[in-house]
């Protein structure tokens, strides 16, 4: 709102003997599990498996010299090239390459594109292909704090997928049906078999736990992504798009509960960060404007979100915008809709938009503070400024937007 806001591996050897033995995978399994209840990080338990099996890093998977075509897109992080390489076959331990490439600083470099690699090349050999070779694809950039419907009207105006085949699916609310949309999507991609195989439930949890009637609306993470040359899809872009949601947000929050944050549930952290994605201009504001959606709901205030309303306007087609503008708060009360959140308590049923990843960061690890209003600061920079009092506010309006 205008007037509230303006916008451990010595262990594992215990268990598993030296890790050297054709078993590795199952007991780097069971060297994680025991890792983890004594406190060590991902991070940590990864060098200390590098540690012990650096030799490794000059052993082929095996003596097949057969080309393998190999596809990363643009985005994907390290862990999940890292699995996709031992899926198809051409590394023997994920974990290891992760951490090679980590520990050279380099895990961020790894080029997108399609590779011919073969299993008798050793992963540091598979490394270096990938750290400097890079073929061309179809790159599609999907913005931050865009609703669905805009995604799908920006795909229809550059022509590479169906725009209005990307909303179709997305706007699925039946698991089932997703999957059958996304089978071809999940099969065709190189290295990943086994999972496109399980099931949409298996490959991606966390749209069975979605309430009734949920569209994927935020789950759709935003990024450059790399299609491929020959009749790139919607549905390869959404595969991807949800494969990116569960390496960086779900991890994310997995990550958070570990640490103790006791962040919100992956939904409802979902619905705040999308807030805070269209709330906040300026990075550094977007923690403090999670803080303050935290205090008004622990203190049983209406949130009052400009974004929430607007999202419940939908498209105007005066302006060819999915946001009006401009628009006056007496015109929200006659917005009836549970986004409305100047009328309804609590958080909106849904996500708003594809939030980013520093978004949902700040959901998980918010600024703790006294602020409970913001109004953007008008001075171009995009930033806030916060009140902890309504007078404080009212004050803050007058200065900065001159009401």
């Amino acid at each position: 709102m205008r007037s509230f806001g303006g916008h451990l591996m010595d262990v594992g050897q215990k268990a598993c003997g030296n890790g050297r033995a054709p078993g590795v995978a199952r007991c780097w399994l069971i060297a994680v599990s025991i890792l983890a209840l004594v406190g060590c990080t991902r991070e940590e338990i990864l060098y200390d498996h590098l540690d012990e099996n650096r030799t490794a890093l000059y052993v082929a998977a095996s003596d097949d010299d057969g080309a393998v075509s190999f596809e990363i897109d643009v985005g994907t992080p390290a862990r999940a090239i890292s699995e996709n390489l031992a899926a198809a076959g051409l590394i023997l331990d994920p974990e290891l390459f992760e951490a090679y490439v980590r520990s050279i600083g380099r895990a961020q470099e790894l080029k997108a594109g399609s590779f011919l690699l073969r299993a008798n090349m050793t992963p540091v050999e598979i490394a270096e292909v990938l750290l400097s070779d890079q073929a061309p694809g179809v790159q599609i950039t999907i913005r931050e704090g865009w609703r669905l419907e805009q995604v799908a009207d920006a795909l229809e105006a550059e022509g590479v997928v169906s725009g209005s085949v990307y909303r179709r699916i997305a706007e699925l609310t039946n698991v089932n049906a997703l999957a059958v949309e996304l089978s071809a999507a999940t099969a065709d991609q190189q290295g990943d078999s086994a999972s496109c195989c399980a099931g949409t439930d298996a490959r991606w949890p966390f749209l069975a736990s979605r309430p009734d009637g949920v569209t994927l609306e935020g789950f759709l993470f935003p990024a450059t992504y790399q299609l491929p040359l020959a009749a790139p899809s919607a549905d390869q872009l959404i595969a991807r798009q949800l494969d990116a949601f569960a390496d960086r947000i779900v991890t994310a929050h997995q990550q958070a509960e570990a640490a103790g944050a006791n962040p919100p549930s992956l939904y409802k952290a979902l619905i705040m960060a999308s807030i805070v994605e269209r709330e906040a201009v300026a990075a550094e504001d977007r923690p403090v404007i999670a803080g303050v959606l935290f205090n008004r709901l622990a203190a049983g205030m209406l949130l009052e979100v400009d974004a929430t309303v607007q999202y419940a306007m939908g498209y105007q087609p005066a302006s060819g915008q999915w946001w009006k503008t401009p628009v006056f708060l007496e015109e929200y009360q006659g917005v009836h809709s549970p986004y409305n959140t100047y009328k309804h308590a609590g958080l909106p049923p849904g996500p708003i938009a594809s939030p980013g990843e520093d978004s949902f960061r700040a959901v998980l690890y918010p600024e703790r503070h006294g602020y409970y209003y913001y109004v953007a600061a008008g001075d171009g920079s995009g930033g806030h400024v916060f009140a902890e009092t309504y007078a404080e506010h009212l004050e803050n309006v007058r200065r900065y937007l001159g009401r």
